[in-house]
């Protein structure tokens, strides 16, 4: 039986590369933010960020400048509605900040790395939102610091050397292990545990398929790997799956 034609939830994990479109760079890719300044993926490291106070200036400058300001959820975001407003049951698992799934429409979301537009402290349950924070740092505090106990602030993300909660960790589980058909789109696959959501939905009896420009470490289990860009290729199997 193909793939399509399999029934029940859906479950979609999505990386930077379902994002590119909308105008914000993925980090391993060929023009990613990592690959074009290393130095640049200290500043996702919790143990450097807490550290070094000069990195941290260097953080909020980059949050005040990310495309994910004026982004807008592209065809791709877009097609992930239209599957869900069909009546199929869609789980989204996502690794990226950016919270376009939700400005496109998308009611299930998993955001196993948190999101850039919270801020939190890192000592304290202080929270509050990234546009007063940034206000801040507009305003002459380079490294503002919290307001309720003096610590360290810090974009509501989940940085490399963190404990991901482990809420969405069940709720992304959750998604893998019920869906018929599950679909990693613009992912390396390389960052754990999003990754092995793969293996949870295949061990569970789902129908693999990627959507990635370069192989990954999972392109063995799946049913269909497709090369083309994210943003024609998506939306063409998404019709394909309502066409069935």
């Amino acid at each position: 039986m193909d793939w399509r034609e399999h029934s029940g939830p859906i479950g979609v994990l999505t990386g930077a590369g379902i994002s590119t479109d909308s105008g914000i760079p993925d980090f391993r890719g060929p023009r990613g933010v990592w690959t074009k300044d290393p130095i640049a993926e200290l500043l996702s490291t919790y143990q450097n960020y807490v550290a070094d106070p000069e990195l941290r200036v260097r953080a909020w400058l980059a949050r005040r400048d990310n495309p994910a300001w004026q982004a807008r959820p592209n065809p791709a975001h877009e097609a992930l509605v239209r599957l869900a407003e069909s009546g199929r049951e869609v789980g989204i698992i996502t690794q990226n900040i950016d919270r376009l799934h939700q400005r496109a429409g998308s009611k299930t979301v998993v955001e196993i790395h948190g999101n850039m537009f919270e801020v939190v402290c890192v000592d304290c349950e202080f929270e509050t939102t990234m546009r007063a924070t940034l206000d801040r740092v507009a305003a002459g505090e380079p490294d503002p610091a919290c307001p309720a106990c003096g610590g360290i602030l810090k974009a509501a993300t989940i940085m490399f050397g963190q404990q991901l909660d482990p809420g969405s960790i069940r709720a992304a589980v959750e998604i893998a292990e019920s869906s018929a058909i599950f679909v990693a789109v613009g992912t390396s696959l390389q960052v754990e545990p999003a990754a092995s959501m793969c293996a949870v939905a295949v061990d569970a009896g789902a129908r693999l398929v990627i959507v990635n420009a370069e192989p990954t470490p999972y392109d063995e289990y799946a049913s269909e790997i497709v090369r083309d860009p994210i943003g024609d290729a998506l939306p063409r199997l998404v019709d394909e799956i309502l066409a069935v």
